[in-house]
Order: C-alpha cells, then structure tokens, then sequence
C-alpha cells in the first residue's frame, strides 16, 4: 500500500516551524517537514532516474531519465534534514553544499541545483 502524500496543511506548517527554529523543532515536525519537501521535489521534477535520501526521514526518486529498479541506483544524493530543509528553502545553495561536503552526490545526472529552492523564503 502506497504511503499517502503529505497534505500541504501539515506540511507547510512544519516546515514553518523548521524556519522559525531549527534548532528548536521537535524530531516529528522535522520529519513531515523533510517529507513534504521530498515530495514536493518529485512532484515538481517527475521521474526515477535520481534518488535523493535524507535519513532516517524519508527517500524519493525524481528527475526524468533512466528508470533504475535494482540494486544500488546509479544517480544519489544524500543529505542530512538539516542541510535538505536549508536546500529546499533556499537557507543554502546547492554549491554550498556540496562544497562543504553536507551533500553526498554520486552519478552523473545529481546536480539539482536547477530544481532548489523549492520554497524561497
């Protein structure tokens, strides 16, 4: 059974929340804040060619290109929820982070500078 989306009436508020206070925001609003995020990102960029992972939170693949169905896929990003949330607000540049080394990138088509932030603050 497939998980349902994130409703933007608990998302946007937990991501709020994060704004606010990151420092401050209980590990269960972090959680649907990374989620909402992560959907929204495989909303706005449809596909299964890249899997970005945010754990312990959540994981979504997105980006049209290749469909990867086994094993560990070609194209990954990681990152930690703080580094994501930052990402997909616009708190952090996606070149900041990978230089910093906050954000794992391996595989040739990773680069999502073009789809953050998802939220502009």
């Amino acid at each position: 059974m497939a998980r349902r989306r994130i409703d933007p009436a608990d998302g946007v508020p937990a991501l709020d929340a994060w704004w606010t206070d990151p420092d401050a925001a209980p590990r269960p609003t972090v959680a649907t804040a990374v989620r909402y995020c992560l959907e929204e990102l495989a909303e706005r960029r449809p596909g299964n060619s890249v899997e970005v992972r945010v754990p312990p939170f959540g994981v979504t693949q997105c980006v049209a290109g290749p469909r990867h169905t086994r094993g560990t896929p070609p194209n990954v990003v990681e990152t930690d929820a703080r580094t994501w949330l930052g990402l997909a607000t616009g708190a952090l540049t996606w070149s900041e982070a990978v230089a910093s080394g906050a954000v794992v990138a391996s595989g040739t088509r990773t680069d999502l500078a073009d789809a953050l932030p998802l939220f502009a603050r």
